[in-house]
């Protein structure tokens, strides 16, 4: 049926769409006219068609991602029952945060043996502590993401000191020969405000250091975490990107490894006031990272119905045969491999930590966004623009976003989370007080 109607239509080139296209801008030059240029330094055609159509092959990533529910360890017990309900609910995947070592039973009390994914954010490194955790889940499918290089690049400091850190890695990696042991933390450089060209590169140049010290065999016990931002189809092309780069790489040492990646809401572009806006932007970006190919999706800020959605967990084949998508990556692609291979030729990406090269990038790029921000260029909803009123502070306030910041003595200059709309909402909460 299709080819028979089809068939009563000519088929239209690339050039002629442009011909057209020039003719109705009447003299208007089309390049300055309808191309579009990023922050990353992409440009955004007004059409794409498949005369000039360039597709690269992603490796395979899953089909129905695993929806996890983060839980923070302050009391074991109430952990544990915060899980359990979780579990309950459909979650399928939880991620523990933890500052400090906990009961390991308390916590894991009924949630054995029910094919749960655990994921662990601890801020601390205890090679004793660990070895047992891993015992523990010897059956079950678990990521530690211990991630010294991420450490060091948000605090400033390492654990311990280098030497001490790499050697408890290298410790754990001989004694657990089975399970994901490192992660690399690339959320890190989204919400400090790095553009999606600069978290493919720094996510790449962050986990060549692992393979340098360890060999690049260990691909296979690291999981990668990714921020999503609101930018739609940049985010999904920023997965896929990077998955394409990543075969790339190990290529290059004559290995593979399908990257594991766990995708959670940017707090780049979160607010402070009216929760339910940030759960309406976590909606896109969580679609964002199930279309990039993300195995595991965060429904921080969102809910677990969402993503239950079997359409939505179903849609990846959407992003087959899309022109704009693929020309996007295509760009990402490029532009990241470019800077990679910079970091790498001036010294790795440890060097450029150390330097302030990689925090002084992401700077730059941050107060582009800023500035964007501040002139309304760069909408956020309820906060620069069609702002709403607040009725009540204690109602209104998204309290998890209220992180304090202690100052310290550090190693480099860190890395951290830096939000558009910190400061409007500074001036908004003196006004109220």
């Amino acid at each position: 049926m299709c080819d028979f109607i089809m068939n009563d239509f000519e088929p239209s080139s690339a050039a002629a769409w442009k011909q057209k296209i020039q003719f109705e801008l009447q003299g208007a030059d089309y390049n300055k006219t309808l191309l579009t240029k990023t922050n990353e330094g992409i440009t955004i055609k007004p059409f794409y068609h498949l005369d000039d159509f360039e597709k690269i092959t992603i490796p395979s990533a899953e089909i129905n991602p695993k929806i996890c529910k983060k839980v923070v360890i302050s009391n074991e017990k109430q952990a544990n029952l915060e899980a359990i309900k979780a579990f309950r609910n459909g979650v399928n995947s939880l991620k523990f945060v933890a500052d400090t070592i906990f009961n390991i039973d308390e916590v894991f009390r009924n949630l054995l043996n029910k094919n749960i994914e655990f994921h662990f954010q601890l801020n601390f490194l205890s090679e004793e502590f660990l070895l047992k955790l891993i015992e523990f889940l010897s059956n079950e499918m678990s990521y530690l993401n211990i991630d010294i290089i991420g450490n060091l690049a948000k605090t400033g400091n390492w654990y311990k000191n280098l030497n001490t850190d790499f050697k408890t890695i290298e410790n754990l990696l001989q004694k657990n020969n089975s399970k994901f042991i490192l992660s690399v933390n690339a959320n890190i450089y989204q919400n400090a405000g790095a553009n999606t060209v600069q978290q493919v590169a720094y996510a790449l140049a962050h986990v060549n250091e692992y393979f340098t010290k360890f060999d690049a065999n260990i691909a296979s016990k690291i999981q990668f975490n990714f921020a999503t931002g609101s930018n739609y189809f940049f985010e999904i092309s920023k997965i896929r990107a990077f998955r394409y780069l990543y075969n790339l790489i190990l290529s290059k040492y004559n290995t593979s490894a399908n990257a594991q990646i766990y995708s959670e809401p940017s707090l780049r572009n979160k607010t402070l006031f009216h929760k339910i806006t940030n759960t309406f932007r976590s909606n896109t970006e969580i679609e964002s990272a199930v279309l990039g190919g993300s195995n595991t999706i965060s429904n921080e800020f969102s809910s677990e119905e969402l993503l239950q959605n079997n359409l939505l967990k179903n849609t990846q084949h959407i992003v087959k045969g899309t022109y704009y998508i693929e020309a996007i990556t295509k760009q990402i692609t490029e532009k990241a491999l470019t800077i990679f291979k910079e970091i790498e030729k001036s010294g790795g990406f440890l060097s450029q930590l150390k330097e302030g090269t990689i925090q002084r990038k992401i700077k730059e790029n941050a107060q582009k966004e800023q500035t964007q921000f501040e002139s309304r260029t760069l909408v956020l909803v309820g906060a620069n623009k069609f702002q709403n009123k607040i009725t009540s502070l204690k109602e209104d306030v998204d309290k998890n976003l209220l992180q304090k910041k202690k100052a310290r003595k550090t190693l480099i200059i860190p890395i951290t989370t830096k939000r558009l709309s910190e400061k409007l909402e500074l001036k908004k909460l003196k006004n109220e007080a």
